[in-house]
């Protein structure tokens, strides 16, 4: 082991390991001066106050390649996100209906609002929402407004992962994890739409990047500043942000300095700040009077807790998904989940988004913690391992066996990324040793057979020559890494055997995402699905926007009545609210189960003649709905002029 520990710390002068191990041995006093006067001399400029000018330059406690490599990944990941991104087919017109809602005015959007008329609310917190409708109210009605805070929040996760990274493990495992991050084929899918979920992993990253620096410092302020994204988290994805604080918490534990009772005093403080933060906007909207904002969508009693911990929350694990309730209402045809299982994450569909580098990242982690096992407690890579495999472990065990959306697993990718960057740089700064080899040939082998196994015969965007070029690619890398075993071998011979082995790794998430890319996919779909997949949902989503061409001939209809029509669920009623930002009264909420309105309120509209037209499912049961097929005249339908059997009645007073 001592000579182990010898090679992690005595890498050849100039070389990339040298420079990263130094980096991480600095603790103390003369570190903080260094870096001290370091930043002094960055913020007057040094000897050239022009430089103060050139953001491509990295500082100068990083190597010259950092900054502009970094800035180079962030710029394909934008693109990745962007690129022909902003049309109908990748937009969720449930988020978009809200978010066009919630733009109209101050108390539709600090509420969350579904309706303009605000008297139902969405059915998940509106943290992430409150960034689009700020979009949309800004730039006004259009898709690639609603979508371009993803596309931002997306480029400053990869940004912030590299700081995050950097700080514990190194520059050049940071720049290795921004760089998987970014080609990470759910993370391109889930940020070309408007999903709260890439606010959420925005947010997360920040918490993460905020333990980092309470590790080394030990000052609370970091710690509180974890807490506070963790909160902010909790207002985008609810439940889920603090499946993160395990991994934040342990973190801090391990290696932060100061005795035990003042880290577990700190990690106390994390936990309080965190349950602050996420149930002050949930404590507001209680405490609200109920006649002064929306029905909470999601709860039978108007309650904002019951949304977020039942129906969103624990409620998942033995009850029927919202989907599976909307689909139950109006027969939408949706695809039942993918059963829980230990396998779940890697096969079909999951496997196909988040699953190729997860073996690879899993063997990083057990390899790094072996080989950092005798080092101090402080240990920082050993702290970024542990970080980002708590993160990883966490939400994998817990997407495993609850029921989940594809894009949730896009949440996986920061930490796998982290682990696979922390991992490369420990190889490469042990690059003489037995088990660094091996370790990486065992993850090389992993990741490419996985990936040549999971690879369908066809599908969208896929093309014939990836399975044998993977294949190729990783005989050659085992190849070169067996020579690297059996003869010594210079730095440069080492540096272009773990490039090779990186590339056999990554070309198939690669091409998967460039698929998702040229393709058009969006955060329901997924790399190499089936061509029909493709079409039926690309015709399901277009359909929803295609129903503004039937706003004309309501409004004629409807002769002035304030309610442009109501419809049964949440669902139906989100296409006419975003094409025409007009009333459109939602009957049962999301799911159609909710009982906003009563029966007595939903009579009082019609004898009022504030709404005529009624869209809902033929075959309901829902007594508010079977009053309405009593009562008002039905309206015949040319047969195949829909995707969905709804019947449509008008009602007189």
């Amino acid at each position: 082991m001592d000579a182990v520990e010898h090679d992690l710390t005595q890498s050849p002068a100039g070389a990339v390991g040298s420079a990263e191990t130094d980096e991480l041995s600095e603790v103390g006093p003369a570190a903080e001066t260094r870096e001290s006067a370091a930043a002094d001399q960055r913020r007057t400029g040094g000897s050239y106050p022009w430089r103060r000018l050139a953001f491509w330059r990295s500082p100068d406690d990083q190597p010259r390649w950092a900054r502009s490599a970094l800035l180079a990944v962030t710029a394909v990941s934008t693109f990745c996100y962007a690129w022909r991104a902003f049309g109908a087919v990748n937009v969720e017109i449930y988020y978009a209906a809200a978010v066009r809602s919630m733009s109209m005015s101050w108390n539709n959007f600090f509420f969350g609002a579904f309706d303009p008329f605000g008297s139902v609310s969405t059915d998940k917190l509106p943290g992430a929402l409150w960034i689009q409708a700020l979009s949309v109210r800004l730039f006004g009605i259009h898709t690639w407004a609603l979508m371009l805070p993803q596309v931002v929040e997306g480029a400053l996760t990869v940004l912030v992962l590299y700081r995050a990274v950097r700080r514990l493990a190194g520059p050049g495992a940071g720049l290795t994890a921004a760089a998987i991050l970014a080609i990470s084929p759910a993370t391109v899918s889930l940020d070309r739409g408007n999903i709260s979920d890439t606010l959420m992993i925005l947010l997360a990253v920040l918490a993460a990047d905020a333990i980092g620096s309470a590790v080394i410092t030990g000052r609370r302020r970091y710690v509180l500043l974890a807490g506070l994204w963790v909160g902010l988290a909790f207002q985008a994805k609810m439940i889920e942000a603090w499946l993160l604080l395990p991994a934040l918490a342990g973190c801090f534990l391990l290696a932060a300095p100061g005795a035990w009772r003042q880290r577990a005093a700190r990690t106390a403080a994390l936990a309080a700040m965190s349950a602050v933060v996420s149930l002050a906007w949930m404590t507001v909207v209680t405490a609200w009077p109920a006649s002064g904002r929306p029905y909470v969508d999601g709860s039978r009693d108007n309650s904002v807790f019951q949304q977020v911990f039942v129906y969103n929350g624990f409620g998942r694990l033995d009850q029927p998904t919202p989907d599976q309730l909307l689909d139950s209402s109006i027969r939408l045809g949706l695809p039942a989940p993918a059963r829980p299982g230990w396998d779940r994450l890697l096969t079909g569909a999951l496997g196909r988004d988040a699953g190729w580098l997860l073996g690879a990242a899993l063997v990083a982690l057990a390899i790094g913690l072996a080989a950092r096992r005798s080092r101090p407690r402080g240990d920082r890579v050993r702290a970024c391992l542990v970080l980002w495999g708590g993160w990883l472990i966490v939400l994998a065990l817990v997407f495993s066996v609850s029921p989940i959306n594809s894009y949730y697993v896009a949440a996986l990718s920061p930490a796998v990324a982290a682990l696979l960057g922390t991992g490369l740089s420990l190889a490469w700064r042990a690059r003489l040793r037995g088990w660094a080899l091996a370790g990486t040939a065992l993850a090389l082998a992993l990741a490419c057979g996985y990936a040549a196994w999971l690879l369908p015969a066809g599908g969208t965007g896929l093309p014939g020559w990836l399975r044998p070029a993977v294949i190729g690619l990783a005989v050659l890398a085992l190849a070169c890494l067996a020579v690297l075993a059996l003869r010594r071998a210079g730095d440069r011979a080492t540096a272009a055997a773990l490039a090779l082995c990186a590339l056999a790794a990554l070309i198939v998430p690669a091409v998967a995402a460039a698929s998702v890319v040229t393709s058009r996919l969006g955060p329901f779909e997924t790399p190499f699905e089936p061509a029909g997949v493709t079409a039926h949902e690309k015709q399901f989503f277009g359909a929803g926007f295609a129903a503004g061409a039937t706003i004309p001939t309501m409004e004629a209809a409807n002769r002035g009545a304030p309610y442009l029509a109501a419809t049964q669920t949440s669902a139906l009623a989100a296409p006419l609210i975003w094409a025409s930002g007009k009333e459109v009264f939602p009957i049962g909420g999301f799911t159609g189960t909710i009982p906003e309105p009563s029966l007595p309120v939903l009579r009082n509209l019609v004898q009022m003649g504030d709404v005529h037209t009624f869209i809902q499912s033929p075959t309901t049961t829902d007594p508010r709905l079977l009053w309405v097929a009593k009562h008002c005249f039905a309206v015949p339908q040319p047969p195949g002029r829909s995707l969905l059997p709804l019947a449509i009645y008008f009602c007189v007073p």
